[in-house]
This record gives C-alpha cells, sequence and structure tokens, in this order.
C-alpha cells in the first residue's frame, strides 16, 4: 500500500528559561528563538503536531495520516482516542523544576489526563552533571512529606551522577529533576502534566514565580526502590543488552548500527527511529531512505521488514 512506509517526520520545538544550543549548534534543528530547551520528536497532540515530509503523504500530520489510514497504522494495541507516545530531545543548560507526575488512576480522577511514566537516555553530560533520581534510600513517603512541609525538600532528594550512554527509568510517582549540562532523548507516555515541587525561585516570562503544585505532589510520590523500579520498567519482558526498557506503555530499545540490520514492524505496533549519531539508511520494498543525526522515522505498523545499514545510532520506541 502506498501510504505504507517510513514516514519523515517534523519537530516541534519549545524555548523554556532552561533551555541551551546543543540542538541548535550541534544538532542542525532550526527554530524561530535563540535557544531550544526541547524537540518534540514525535507528537500526536492538539497544538504540537508531527508533521510528515517525505513520500507520497507529504503535508499531512501524524493524526490526519491516523485518520485517513486507521487505527491499523498505530497497531493493534491502539483502539483510538489519544496516541499513546510522545518522544522528545531536551537540552538542560540550566536545572529542571524539581517535580513528580501522578499515575494513570489520580491523574483520571484528579485531572481527566492520563499519567506520565518516562524513561531517559543520557545522550550527552557535562563532566559533573547530575540528575535527582527519586528519594533518599530508606526515606518513607511520611518523613518525605514532613521534610516537605519542613522546608527541608533539599534533604530527600538521591542526586545522581549522570554520563552519556546511560538509561534512567521514572515511573510514575518518582520525584525527579534534570540537572544543567544535559542532553537526553525522552520517551513517556503521551502527557505533559507535571507536578513541581521546587523550581528554584525562577520567574516566567510575565515576571512571576512559576506555579508549584506541592500539595498534589506529595499525593503522588512514591518512595521507590532500585528493585521496585527495574521491575516496573521490565514488567513486560525483554531484558536484553539492547532494550532499554519494556514497560506496559513503552518498549525502547538502542541498536548501534554498522551492518545491514533487519527490523520488523509488525501489526501491533508502529517504531518510531530517533538517530543519535552518524548517518545511515532505512530500506523498505525496494526504497531507500536517508537517515541522518536528529532525524525521526515513524514506522507505521504492518509495515513488515526493513533493514538498517550505515553507521549510526538509534533509538527505537514502540508500545509496550
Amino acid at each position: 500500500m502506498k501510504h505504507l512506509y517510513p514516514l519523515k517526520l517534523s519537530y516541534v520545538t519549545k524555548s523554556p528559561l532552561w533551555g541551551g544550543k546543543r540542538l541548535l549548534d550541534g544538532w542542525g534543528m532550526q527554530a524561530d528563538a535563540d535557544t531550544v530547551g526541547e524537540a518534540w520528536m514525535l507528537t500526536v497532540r492538539e497544538k504540537e503536531m508531527s508533521v510528515i515530509e517525505n513520500g507520497g503523504c507529504t503535508g499531512m500530520s501524524i493524526r490526519e495520516y491516523i485518520d485517513a489510514y486507521g487505527n491499523s497504522v498505530v497497531g493493534s494495541y491502539y483502539t483510538g482516542g489519544d496516541f499513546p507516545l510522545l518522544v522528545k530531545l531536551i537540552d538542560a543548560c540550566d536545572k529542571l523544576s524539581v517535580q513528580v507526575h501522578p499515575n494513570d488512576d489520580y491523574a483520571s480522577r484528579v485531572e481527566n489526563d492520563r499519567g506520565k511514566t518516562e524513561m531517559w537516555y543520557i545522550v550527552e553530560a557535562d563532566e559533573g552533571a547530575e540528575i535527582i533520581y527519586g528519594l533518599k534510600d530508606g526515606m518513607t513517603a511520611e518523613e518525605f512529606r514532613d521534610m516537605v512541609r519542613a522546608g527541608k525538600l533539599s534533604e530527600t532528594m538521591n542526586h545522581c551522577p549522570v554520563h552519556a550512554g546511560e538509561t534512567y527509568f521514572i515511573p510514575s510517582g518518582m520525584l525527579h529533576a534534570i540537572g544543567a549540562g544535559i542532553l537526553i532523548a525522552e520517551i513517556q507516555q503521551n502527557c505533559d502534566l507535571t507536578y513541581r515541587v521546587y523550581d528554584y525561585d525562577r520567574r516566567g516570562a510575565d515576571g512571576a514565580l512559576r506555579e508549584l503544585h506541592v500539595d498534589k505532589a506529595l499525593d503522588v510520590t512514591v518512595p521507590f526502590t532500585e528493585d521496585d523500579v527495574n521491575d516496573i520498567r521490565y514488567e513486560a519482558g525483554d531484558v536484553d543488552c539492547d532494550t532499554l526498557a519494556h514497560c506496559r506503555y513503552f518498549k525502547t530499545r538502542k541498536l548501534h548500527v554498522t551492518k545491514s540490520t533487519m527490523l520488523t514492524v509488525d501489526e501491533r505496533s508502529f517504531a518510531f527511529l530517533l538517530c543519535l549519531d552518524g548517518r545511515g539508511f532505512i530500506r523498505s520494498n525496494i526504497e531507500t531512505y536517508d537517515v541522518n543525526r536528529a532525524d525521526g522515522y515513524y514506522l507505521p505498523a504492518t509495515l513488515g521488514e526493513v533493514t538498517l545499514d550505515g553507521d549510526m545510532t538509534v533509538l527505537i520506541a514502540e508500545m509496550g
């Protein structure tokens, strides 16, 4: 079918106050602003929409593509409604707020939304860069609540040094923050619901302090252990060297392609390919598609066998 081919997608850029210049200067991305904090590489949202840039479907948004050709181009796991995943590149020149995301149940009851579980792949990190990754070992939810109310949030947080090539899985309910000097690829549930606990007293473009959501954050924060996180990270299986996470919401693999590599996209789920380094090709149905750093390709469900070739590092994200 003419609509079943690797779809090269546009990206949507955002310029929050903590954003940097890596994606502009080092990755060749285009934006109207002087800095870019986020590039939404796969997004199907009303105000942020990926658009197809190649082939017979050029100019169609992914939403229009799904509406035209049916849910089957997303996969059998998809029964309609909100698209399941959101994929971003995030360049943190400064620290992001300390935050937490609710789970599906809380988000549905309180916000009429879905929850947010995500993972971070560290693409680049300055020397000494760190993230906030959960609570300190042994801290209970009650202790966390008491410390926050006493103005001692900083004493509750687990500071974790990071390096390029590492993966961090962040289930809903985990307190977290990206530190300065880090570029990450983020795969997440398609939700932008965030509860800020602390934001370093920064002010937005309007001059006002940015809103905090401390009470809701206290409702949903969970003191995960490492085993708890890994149980959720691999709850759907596939614990191997290529699989970075396989939870109920998404599966993400990292492939370093140096020779012809076969990939099968069956009826269960689309696959989204994001190139992090190098260059190469996708071959599908005798056609060849160039892949360069920062390119994102949507491979529709039922596309079948495709071949990756060249010398490149890619992430492959799909529904869980």
